[in-house]
């Protein structure tokens, strides 16, 4: 099966520019192209795997991928999808940050300054001189077509900001300076941002009258069309400090029956005939085991995906395992008094508010060492910590507490 084909077939093309030129210089040629990062955070999130999944598949077959980090974009933020205005970061947070998705990006491509490159807009973008970039650049986008794309007409009636506005022109200028510096010709983004893509794409064919190209993939998505990403408080981070291995392996164990299949073509590197033996011959409940070990044993490693394994087996079967369990060390003046319940299970991560612990306390989600808790008024006493607590939210979530 050729390259685009097969990335079709597993869901990782969404739209194309000159699709036929395209197809075919993906299929039987080796391109330069890049994806952009913004450093909203200090880690990558299971949104950004789905673009490295295609940008390590396009590596495999030849083409040389640029990890373009927004240390200049970054300062002003995408307006895209947005209701307000994001919040201003500092170079000192943005450039922090640029080092930890550096760092996450060369576990999974080769960026060896040969078959892959990592650049910054920052480098180019913070020192623009502004009356310089709009005689070379502004002069090429027309306002009233920026007004009609949905990044910015959802915007204008809150206000949007001229520093916003300017996204796309510093966006577009990317694509052409990687294309000078780089001889890249392709751009590759989530679907939400082509508009901000074929700005670049236009500007280049423009200025440089060059055959370059825009390609986008779906979001991640599951059954019910939510987003996963930081952006929709739903985050799965690829940095364990910030979501365990057990918790990634637990999330994909636990996804809706119908993203099986989509998930193993999208986010795995099995082959597709042997997903279509694990969809044909195995029941959806070892469908997502293997589905979770995958996509952890690629994001974190083998040894780590079989203990995540091995530990949720134990707990679903009724033999704990305290050494491999998720764990959280609180602090002994916060339970020196004793600690109700609700701020329990706010303190540990387990509930985002007192209110939604109120309500999985009332509706007997709560379990402490095979003790159903279901009064919220509950408290635990300080010796009750004389000892590890494990907590159970619902049938599968479980969590080892600690103090330090």
């Amino acid at each position: 099966m050729k390259l685009v084909d097969e990335l079709k077939e597993r869901g990782l093309i969404y739209q194309m520019t000159y699709p036929e030129e395209l197809e075919q210089k993906l299929n039987e040629e080796s391109i330069t192209f890049y994806v952009g990062f913004d450093c909203t955070a200090d880690s990558l999130t299971a949104g950004h795997y789905l673009v490295i999944t295609l940008m390590k598949r396009l590596q495999m077959a030849g083409h040389k991928p640029i990890c373009l980090i927004g240390g200049g974009t970054t300062l002003i933020g995408d307006p895209s999808g947005r209701n307000d205005m994001r919040s201003l970061m500092g170079t000192d947070f943005i450039d922090h940050n640029a080092e930890r998705f550096k760092s996450q990006l060369s576990r999974f491509l080769n960026i060896d300054g040969v078959n892959g490159f990592f650049a910054n807009n920052g480098d180019w973008l913070r020192n623009l001189n502004f009356l310089d970039f709009n005689r070379e650049i502004g002069v090429h986008f027309l306002v009233n077509n920026m007004l009609n794309l949905d990044s910015y007409k959802n915007r204008l009636k809150d206000g949007l900001t001229f520093f916003e506005f300017s996204y796309m022109l510093l966006q577009s200028y990317d694509f052409l300076k990687l294309y000078r510096d780089y001889g890249c010709t392709l751009q590759v983004g989530g679907s939400d941002q082509w508009s901000n893509i074929l700005g670049g794409y236009d500007l280049v064919r423009k200025i440089e009258n060059a055959n370059v190209y825009a390609m986008t993939i779906p979001l991640l998505v599951n059954a019910d069309g939510v987003k996963m990403g930081k952006s929709m408080g739903n985050a799965i981070w690829l940095d364990e400090e910030k979501t365990s291995v057990y918790d990634l392996y637990q999330y994909f164990r636990n996804v809706d029956d119908r993203d099986v299949e989509k998930f193993l073509k999208q986010l795995t590197f099995l082959s597709l005939d042997n997903i279509d033996d694990i969809i044909k011959n195995e029941d959806i409940n070892r469908q997502k085991e293997i589905l979770a070990f995958e996509i952890t044993k690629d994001i974190h490693g083998e040894e780590k995906a079989r203990t995540a394994m091995e530990t949720a087996r134990n707990l679903f079967s009724g033999e704990m395992d305290l050494l491999n369990m998720p764990s959280f060390e609180i602090d002994k003046e916060l339970i020196k008094d004793g600690i109700g319940i609700l701020n329990l299970l706010v303190e540990t991560g387990l509930c985002s508010s007192n209110s939604e612990a109120r309500n999985l306390v009332k509706g007997g989600g709560v379990t402490i060492d095979d003790e159903k808790i279901d009064d919220p008024r509950a408290t635990l006493n300080a010796n009750r910590f004389e000892k590890d607590i494990v907590i159970k939210k619902g049938k599968k979530t479980f969590l080892k507490v600690s103090v330090k």
